[in-house]
């Protein structure tokens, strides 16, 4: 209900000589440039600018982030066609929809996490290496894959391990260089 009568008409009165609260009246900036952030990195140090590669951290979330995403895609696709090759013919729909998400999820899962942590060896592999020899190139992503392979397959034996490693190696070193190769050519 609408209040009606003197009190109503006394508030009316009083709140139209107040004026609303503004959070920044007391900025001397205008508005419109209020939220307009650098666009350039902020670094601590300025010897930290100097070097254009991402820290340990980075590299870190990067290298284990985008291994888990890739397999658990990879691992769910295969997952998937294994699921469509064990149907019944006295599957119902939702007996094969079921079947369909629990074998992809299962397989995305385990595919992810095993090269996931696949991934976080490199990367911490790769980390340890820039930060010792304070350089960023193909020999160095050529050990760090050297270095993975070896750790990898280390519970195997020697010999597996000198073989994950050389793998590890050339694997590495193919995909900075197909990389590169890409920046130049394909200008991305």
């Amino acid at each position: 209900m609408a209040r009606s009568g003197p009190d109503h008409e006394l508030n009316h009165t009083e709140s139209s000589q107040t004026r609303l609260y503004n959070p920044y009246q007391d900025l001397n900036v205008p508005i419109q440039t209020l939220y307009q952030l650098p666009t350039s990195p902020e670094f601590l140090f300025t010897e930290e600018s100097l070097r254009q590669r991402r820290s340990w951290g980075e590299n870190l979330t990067f290298y284990t982030g985008s291994a888990y995403i890739s397999a658990s895609i990879g691992g769910g696709s295969i997952g998937f066609f294994s699921a469509l090759k064990s149907f019944e013919p006295t599957d119902t729909l939702k007996l094969k929809v079921n079947r369909i998400l629990n074998s992809s999820g299962h397989s995305g899962r385990v595919w992810g996490n095993r090269i996931g942590v696949v991934g976080l060896i490199y990367a911490m592999t790769e980390s340890g290496i820039v930060a010792i020899t304070d350089r960023d190139d193909v020999w160095t992503s050529m050990a760090a894959g050297l270095g993975t392979g070896a750790v990898c397959r280390a519970a195997r034996g020697v010999r597996s391990a000198a073989v994950a490693g050389a793998l590890g190696g050339v694997v590495a070193g193919a995909a900075v260089a197909g990389k590169q190769t890409l920046k130049r050519y394909a200008m991305i």
